[in-house]
């Protein structure tokens, strides 16, 4: 468990939690939220090859994904021109095309974004 910490209630926090009316119940629902949210990510990884994991990794670079960001990966792989070995980037594209937002969310969780 780790200890107390003050985080920032950005929109999305103070939205999820405008029903709780005490620390407990924040944490309690942030606390249920993030349980749920890791089981989901864990149900949907998508295995992907070296160099279909090194061409998202570059088209993910600039930083933290937006959900808009998320549902654009397909068209943001087709719009790389960055020469990978190995990279099929039209089986990546339709890959990415086929899966739901959870899946996507999945992908852009296990590289770190």
């Amino acid at each position: 468990m780790n200890k107390k910490t003050r985080i920032y209630f950005g929109p999305p926090l103070a939205l999820l939690t405008e029903r709780e009316s005490n620390t407990m119940e924040i944490s309690g629902r942030i606390n249920r939220t993030a349980e749920r949210y890791l089981e989901i990510i864990a149900q949907h990884e998508m295995a992907l090859s070296g160099p279909e994991r090194e061409c998202l990794e570059r088209v993910c670079a600039a930083g933290v994904l937006a959900p808009h960001e998320i549902h654009e990966l397909p068209m943001e792989v087709e719009l790389n021109k960055d020469q990978i070995e190995g990279l099929d980037r039209e089986a990546l594209v339709q890959k990415l095309e086929s899966a739901s937002f959870a899946d996507l969310v999945a992908v852009v969780e296990s590289l770190g974004y």
